[in-house]
C-alpha cells in the first residue's frame, strides 16, 4: 500500500526548517492535522485543518474516513520522541504511514547543554504526574524532560527542594530552534515563582543533599521510605521477592493484598515502563498505597480497592503475580496461577502456618519452589549486643510454562 497518512516532526522555524521530502509531504496534502501552533506555521490556502481534539483518541475515526487520501499530521520535533507517531503506528499498519522526524527536543536540548544523549535520563512529565520525576533522582543524574506548561519547572524546583535536592541545577530550554528561543538557569533552591515560556524543556542536573533518601532502583529500599501500619514486606524479603518475580519492563503485576504497597513500588522502580496493579482491600492501606507510590515516583500505580479473588476478575492478564496478604482466602493462589500468561512468575510468602500449609498445597498442583527465609539484627542485649531473628518466612516461587 502507498502511505496515504504522513507524520512530520516540524520544529519552532517552522517550514523553513523542513527537509524538502517533508516540505513535499505537507504541500501536498489534502488534510492537515496538527496544534493551533502548528497549523499556524502553514499559511492558509483552504485545504482541511483538523485541530487534535481532546481526547486525542477521537482523531482516529476522523482519520479512517480520510483513509486513502493525502492526509498529513505535524508534531513537534521527532513523532516518536514520546510524540504522537507511536500511537498512530498502532492505530494503522505501518505500509499506511510515513514518518519523517525533525529534531527531537532532546537532541536540541543536548546540543545547548553539551551533553551526549546516551548518558542521560530522558523522561516526559506532559500529560503525566510530576511525581513521575521522583523515580530518577540520585546524585550525579543528568535528566531531560518535557514538561506540560511554564509552570512545571517552578513545581519541579519546589519538589526536589523537598526530597533533598534544592542544590541541583535547573536549566529550562525555551522554544528551542525558533527566533524566541531562550535559556534561564538557576539552582532548585533559588528558582522560586517565576514561570517560564509555555514551550520548555528542562534538564536537571542532579545534586543530593546530605538528608536526601538514598533511594536506588534495585529491590530493597530501607522500611523507612514507605508509610505503614505493620503491613510491610521487610527489607530483606522484599528485595528476594522481587529478585523471584523479575520486572521486565512492559510487564504487568499484580501485587494482592498489597499492604502499603512495596512490593508492587519496587517492580515499578525496577523496570521503568512495567505496569502493576496493587490490590488491597482496607480503605487505609489503600490510602498508604496512594502515598507511598506518589513519594517514590511512581504515581501511575493503579490501586483496586477490592477483596482478592473477587476483584481480580477483569483485569489485565498479569505477567507476574505476588501474593503477600490473604493466601488462605478459598482459590486465590489458583486464581492467580491460572490468570498468569505463559512464562509468567508466581511468588507468595507466608508467615504463619496456615499460611505456609497453603503454599505446600500449591505446590503440590504447580510445582515450584520453596524457600525459607530467616532473617536477625543485631539489637543491644542489656549491655552487651545479640542477635534478634525476625518471623521467618517461606516463600513459594513457581514459573509458568507452556
Amino acid at each position: 500500500m502507498t502511505p496515504w497518512l504522513s507524520v512530520v516532526g516540524i520544529g519552532e522555524d517552522g517550514l523553513a526548517g523542513l527537509t524538502p521530502a517533508a516540505r513535499a509531504l505537507v504541500d501536498g496534502a489534502a488534510v492537515l492535522i496538527g496544534g493551533d501552533r502548528h497549523l499556524a506555521m502553514v499559511p492558509d490556502d483552504g485545504r482541511e485543518r483538523l485541530p487534535w481534539p481532546s481526547p486525542l483518541k477521537a482523531i482516529r475515526p476522523e482519520l479512517e474516513r480520510r483513509r486513502g487520501r493525502p492526509v498529513c499530521v505535524l508534531a513537534t520535533g521527532d513523532p516518536q520522541w514520546y510524540g504522537v507517531g507511536a500511537r498512530l503506528c498502532r492505530w494503522f499498519d505501518r505500509d499506511e504511514i510515513s514518518i519523517v522526524p525533525a529534531p527531537s527536543a532532546f537532541s536540541l536540548a543536548c546540543a545547548r547543554m553539551g551533553w551526549s544523549l546516551p548518558d542521560i535520563e530522558v523522561l516526559t512529565l506532559h500529560g503525566r504526574p510530576l511525581a513521575t520525576l521522583a523515580a530518577h533522582l540520585y546524585s550525579g543524574a543528568l535528566l531531560l524532560a518535557l514538561t506540560e506548561n511554564g509552570e512545571t519547572p517552578m513545581r519541579a524546583a519546589r519538589l526536589l527542594c523537598s526530597l533533598g535536592y534544592g542544590d541541583s541545577r535547573l536549566t529550562v530550554l525555551e522554544q528551542m530552534g525558533g527566533p524566541r528561543e531562550n535559556t534561564v538557569a538557576a539552582t532548585a533552591a533559588a528558582w522560586g515563582d517565576r514561570s517560564a515560556a509555555a514551550l520548555n524543556t528542562l534538564a536537571i542536573e542532579c545534586v543530593a543533599g546530605p538528608d536526601a533518601a538514598l533511594l536506588p532502583r534495585v529491590p530493597g529500599l530501607p522500611d523507612e521510605a514507605y508509610r505503614h501500619d505493620g503491613q510491610l514486606t521487610k527489607r530483606e524479603v522484599r528485595a528476594a521477592t522481587l529478585a523471584a518475580l523479575s520486572p521486565i519492563p512492559g510487564q504487568l503485576l499484580w501485587d494482592v493484598g498489597a499492604g502499603c504497597g512495596s512490593v508492587a513500588i519496587e517492580w515499578l522502580r525496577g523496570a521503568l515502563g512495567a505496569r502493576a496493579v496493587a490490590v488491597e482491600r482496607d480503605p487505609g492501606r489503600a490510602k498508604l498505597i496512594a502515598d507511598n507510590a506518589n513519594a517514590l515516583g511512581t504515581p501511575l500505580l493503579t490501586i483496586v480497592e477490592r477483596t482478592a479473588p473477587e476483584a481480580l476478575g477483569g483485569l489485565d492478564r498479569p505477567d507476574a503475580v505476588f501474593v503477600g496478604g490473604g493466601l488462605t482466602a478459598d482459590g486465590l493462589l489458583d486464581v492467580c496461577w491460572q490468570a498468569l500468561a505463559p512464562g509468567g512468575r508466581l511468588v507468595a510468602n507466608a508467615v504463619t502456618i496456615e499460611g505456609e500449609r497453603a503454599l505446600f498445597e500449591c505446590r503440590d498442583r504447580i510445582g515450584g519452589g520453596l524457600t525459607r527465609i530467616a532473617v536477625s539484627h543485631a539489637k543491644p542485649l542489656g549491655s552487651f549486643t545479640g542477635w534478634r531473628p525476625s518471623l521467618p518466612v517461606t516463600q513459594l516461587s513457581a514459573r509458568k510454562r507452556g
